[in-house]
Parts: structure tokens; sequence; C-alpha cells
């Protein structure tokens, strides 16, 4: 019976391969092909197997005879994030470095209980045959000349992790792979080959953008929230209601003491509760109610929260305060604390494990720097050494006595210096309005604000230098369009809004709590509320709520965060600085031609005007 199966197709000879290789950068890449090295001798191949003591595979020996590696200067060929191949000298003193290195770490290798191949730091019959990243013997491709069946395999080297062979059964399938990348753009390893500029470049291939992910935001809004927990209902961090025992491990245990609630605080001279709610980041009205600290924290912890933070506001005497009961920390933030404090005197008593922390802004700043920021740490006292010397750990117990001794020291503190006489234990119980927080923006990061001078290996600092501030400002806006379209963020009316402004020479504003920024902060909220899909199921918190979001959710609203940081930038920050970050977050891998096309057109756009 005759198979219907089409033949498999035979690879080609590795002499074929570079042929093909050679004709592209000949064609395209010129500078990166005058790079590549003649031919080996067949003398000076046999002289590297006599030093080396080993055969090499057919393959490398056909390689090699093509070419004797690269010359290693900028812009030669490399093979992806495996580098560029490497000629006879760098084969053999790589080999003898590494084979000594190898006779160090042999004896964290059980040779006799597992001869597999891959069961050593670095085999006498292995040799690294390209640079790898680093250009030296910390990385990349090696084949083995060890008889057997791998004889001949490719396998992949990184000095910081375990030895491992590729997906490429001989050097011949590698170099295949090789030459249909660069005829087709076929992806290696998640980049692309491009030529720019005459040299072979690669680039990180586009990714595929989930077009419409799930808005966990939006699902929230369509969820109920949690009602108060009964009277039945044990309190989170409690033991079951006729515990008598104790929680042990390794043999120690104390009784399951009384949990202290000590949450983060901050008082606010003159202020009311709607209007701190309104400053922290409350922008959701509908999200407004009173709320004990613990129907708070029950609330915060479910889908209808989805990851945003609560507090609770209230007064005492002349000092409104807020309190957050769950979450990321916000009343931490110095972008929370500016806000605040504006026109007023904040005092803030958070506590994170063991540091204890009390702080005053006035007036949107920081107060008398380093004379009214105190800290207390305290050591961990939950781990105990036992007669025969080993450690354990004390569950149920509390780990850090020292800071919660010293957060009611502070709470006395704050009545003598500050004549805030806060009730506690009646402020936890007590009905008190709160809300969700949209989170500010955090502030732009001080090293991330000044020009950098080369982006993606492209010299971004060249093109500034040459490239007049009108034509380099209207290119880097058409490279943020661009970015903003290939993320999904311009189906945002607040982002088509700004971009448009733009485009008649305007520079919007952005203002806290109006719509662009609301936007921004919501797109980081998303991203936050489906953060727990991209990490794995261990991680999350053994009470946070199944979420239907997936990684490519996260992953889709993660890009539109950053796309939204790099218009912010632009809106904030000189051109140069803002064009780092729009080159860095573009994701079409041929962003270097559209810009080389958006320059041109910027040229022509600023001569006919």
């Amino acid at each position: 019976m005759t198979s219907t199966s089409a033949a498999a197709v035979p690879l080609p000879t590795v002499e074929d391969s570079w042929a093909r290789i050679d004709a592209w950068l000949s064609e395209r890449a010129p500078a990166s092909y005058a790079l590549l090295r003649p031919p080996a001798s067949p003398a000076e191949i046999a002289d590297a197997e006599r030093r080396l003591e080993v055969t090499f595979p057919p393959d490398l020996v056909a390689s090699l005879r093509c070419h004797n590696g690269v010359v290693l200067r900028e812009g030669a060929p490399a093979f992806a994030f495996n580098g560029p191949f490497s000629g006879l000298t760098d084969i053999v003193d790589n080999a003898l470095f590494l084979r000594s290195v190898g006779d160090e770490a042999a004896d964290e290798y059980d040779e006799e209980e597992d001869e597999s191949e891959l069961n050593a730091y670095w085999r006498h019959e292995w040799l690294l045959i390209s640079q790898g990243v680093a250009r030296d013997a910390q990385d990349g491709l090696f084949v083995t000349c060890r008889a057997g069946e791998d004889y001949g395999r490719v396998g992949r080297y990184f000095n910081e992790d375990a030895p491992s062979f590729t997906g490429w059964a001989s050097l011949r399938a590698a170099l295949s792979s090789f030459a249909e990348a660069l005829e087709r753009r076929v992806p290696v390893g998640g980049r692309v080959p491009l030529a720019f500029d005459g040299k072979l470049i690669w680039e990180e291939a586009t990714p595929t953008v989930k077009a419409e992910p799930i808005s966990l935001l939006g699902l929230a809004a369509r969820t109920p929230e949690p009602e108060p927990a009964g009277p039945a209902e044990p309190a989170r961090g409690t033991p079951p209601a006729g515990w008598s025992g104790a929680l042990v491990t390794n043999g120690v245990g104390k009784p399951w003491p009384q949990q202290v609630s000590q949450p983060d605080l901050v008082f606010a001279e003159g202020l009311s509760a709607e209007e701190l709610l309104s400053r922290v980041g409350v922008v959701e009205r509908e999200t407004v109610r009173e709320r004990t600290h613990a129907h708070a924290e029950r609330a915060a912890r479910s889908l209808w929260a989805a990851s945003r933070p609560l507090v609770r506001a209230g007064l005492c005497g002349d000092w409104g305060f807020l309190m957050q009961s769950a979450g990321n920390q916000q009343l931490t933030r110095p972008e929370v604390l500016r806000r605040l404090a504006r026109g007023t005197r904040v005092v803030t008593l958070t506590k994170q494990g063991p540091e204890v922390r009390l702080t005053v802004y006035a007036d949107g700043l920081p107060y008398a720097p380093g004379a009214e920021d105190r800290v207390v740490s305290s050591p961990r006292e939950d781990y105990v050494r036992l007669p025969d010397g080993t450690e354990a750990q004390a569950l149920g117990v509390d780990p850090w006595p020292g800071s919660t001794a010293a957060y009611a020291d502070f709470l006395t503190e704050l009545r003598s210096r500050f004549g805030i006489d806060f009730p506690l234990d009646r402020a936890l119980a007590e009905m008190l309005p709160s809300g969700l927080v949209l989170p500010v923006l955090d502030d732009l990061p001080e090293w991330s604000c000044r020009p950098g001078s080369y982006v993606r290996h492209f010299d971004l600092g060249a093109l500034v230098e040459r490239t007049p501030a009108p034509r380099l400002r209207t290119a880097m806006a058409a490279q943020l369009r661009r970015l903003i379209a290939e993320t999904g963020l311009d189906s945002y009316p607040e982002i088509s809004q700004a971009m448009t402004a733009m485009d008649r020479g305007e520079t919007p504003a952005l203002v806290a709590d109006e719509p662009l920024d609301v936007r921004m902060r919501t797109l980081v909220a998303e991203a936050a509320a489906a953060r727990p899909a991209w990490g794995p199921t261990w991680q999350r918190d053994c009470d946070a709520a199944e979420l239907p979001s997936t990684p490519e959710d996260f992953r889709a609203w993660q890009l539109r965060v950053d796309a939204a940081d790099a218009l912010r930038r632009f809106l904030l920050l000189p051109v140069p600085v803002a064009a780092a970050s729009i080159l860095h977050h573009r994701l079409s891998e041929d962003w270097r031609s559209e810009l080389a096309g958006d320059l041109d057109t910027a040229t022509s756009s600023i001569e006919s005007a």
C-alpha cells in the first residue's frame, strides 16, 4: 500500500546552509558579512583535534571549512542569543579553560551513579562552538564529541545553570535553522533576524497581544460586595472555636495569642473624612459606605475589590484620619502623602513586619527631613534554639513583639506631641466611611528621567544629537501613536483625545483626578488585579478569590500600562528622555525602519509648513 504522507525533507548540507547564510548577509547586511573569517585549513583542524584529544564531528569540520569563526567586532553575525560561531582558536581556548573549571567541580557530580551525557559541569568531549551573549566562555552552544548516541548533538551551556541539549540534533540542523531564519524571518529563541544599517541584528518578535483582555475591574463592578461576617464566623488569623491546644512546628509551640490589629494610620489636621477619601484616591463613589475594620478586610479580599486597597476614614478631635484595612500599602507612599498634606500637616504611623515608622509631612512635603521621620525595627523572635542546637519556629506567636510594642508607644506619643488621642480599638469596631482606592500613579524614578544613549542596541544619543528638536518631537509623536495602536490603548477616548491634541501641536495637561489621569490609574489597577495569573498558584494568598484572568490577560494589561507610561513621559519630560521609553516599549519588530520613515515624514511636514 502506498503511503499518502509526504516524505520528510532532508536537511541541507552544512555547505548549502552556509551558502544561503552568506548570500543573505552579502546582500542585506554587508557590514556583518565582511566580518566572517575565511575557511580553516585541514591542517589547522587536525592540529586542534590533537591538542584537545578529540575527533570533531563531521558537521563541525564542514562548518569550519566554510568559515573559521568571525571577527569579534560590532556587527559580527550572530545566531540570535547563541552569539557568533567560534573559530578554532576560541574553540580550543574555551575548551581548555572549561575543562579546568570542570575538573574542580567534578566532585559535585556522581558520575558512577549517573553516566548520562549531561551529568557533568563540563565534559572533556564537549566543545563550545559559539560565543554566546557574553562573547567569552560564559555561555554559548556546544557540540559533544563523546562516543554514543549523542555524538555531534548540539547543547546549550550557561555558567549559572545546568547544561542542556537543544532541539537541534546536529550542527547541520542548527545551521539549517539559521539559514531558514534569515530567509523567512523565522524566530529563533523568540527573536527574528533583521538587516539594519548594513548589519545583522536580532529583534524580539512582534508579540500577539490579546485584543480584549478580561477586565477584572469590570467584573468587580458586577459582583456584589460580601456582607459582614456573622457572629459565629471567626475573624481572620484566629483559631477556630474550642481550640485549646497549641499550633507547633518542629516540636515547638505556644498557645495561640490574641491577634493584635495595628493598621497603617494617617492623621491630617483640619481635614474631613470625605476630603481624605478623595485625596487618597477613592474616585468610585459607589464603593463608599460605612464599614468596620473586619468588614473592610473581608471585602478587600473578595473579587468585588479586584485587588484594590480599601481605606476607612474618620475624625479624631481636630484631625481627620485614614486607616488602611487591606491591600497594597498606600499610606506609606510619598505620592499619597504629598496629596494628603496639601495645605495642612499629616502624621503617619505605619507598621510593616519588624518596622514601625512615624513620619510628618507639611504643605505637601516631608516635614523637617530627618527630624520627624522615626523608625523602630525589632528582631524576629519566633525562632528558638533547641537543646540539641537545632533551630525551630514557633507558630501562633507574634514574630515581632518589639515592633508591636513600638506601635503602641507611638500611639501614646501622638497624644503628647500632637494632641491626637486616638482610640484604636473603638476605631476598629466603628462603622466608618470607607471606599476602594484607585492608586495614584507612582513617581517617575529619577534614574529614568535622564536621556538614554542606547535603546535596544540603537544609538538614540546619536539620533538626538543630529536631529533638530521639532523633527525629533514629530517623529517620536508618530512612534508613540504606533505604540498606542499596537497595544490597544487607542480604544480609550481619553487617550485618543490626547493624541488628537498632540497632532494639533498642543501638549495636553496631565492633571490629577482628571479623566486622562484616572484612565492611566485604572489601567495600572487592571494589571495589578490580573497579576496573580502570571505567577505560580502557590504564590497566591490562600484566601484570595478565584480569578478568571489568564497570563495573556495580564500581559495585555501590562503592555497597555507601559504604553500609557510612555505617553505620560512624553507629556511631562523632555522629548529625548521620553523617546527612550517609547522606543523601548515598541512591539513591532520593524520599529527601526518605521522610525526612519517617521523621521523622513517629519522632515517633509516641517519643510512644507
